[in-house]
């Protein structure tokens, strides 16, 4: 059992070459503008979504940190020694 593709011919015609070049640059082009317009959107549209989460928390800067009150981390500690076992409740 073989498998046989069809070959594919170049076009003889330099016309017809020059065409499907300049087609392919144009085409290969349009692909490259429309991921840079995509590409700027996203960034621009992350960069605004960093600045309304910023604005949402309380705002930028050093002074809206220093307005809140410290964060307190609170817990129940206990000591351990290794010159005794310790027992478990």
């Amino acid at each position: 059992m073989r498998i046989v593709l069809p070959l594919m011919h170049r076009r003889r015609h330099p016309l017809v070459q020059a065409l499907s070049l300049v087609l392919g640059l144009f085409v290969i082009g349009v692909l490259m503008v429309f991921g840079l317009v995509v590409a700027g959107v996203l960034m621009v549209g992350g960069a605004l979504w960093l600045v309304w989460r910023q604005w949402k928390r309380g705002g930028l800067g050093r002074a809206a940190r220093q307005a809140r009150e410290p964060e307190v981390l609170e817990g129940e500690y206990v000591v351990v020694r290794h010159s005794r076992p310790i027992a478990h409740h």
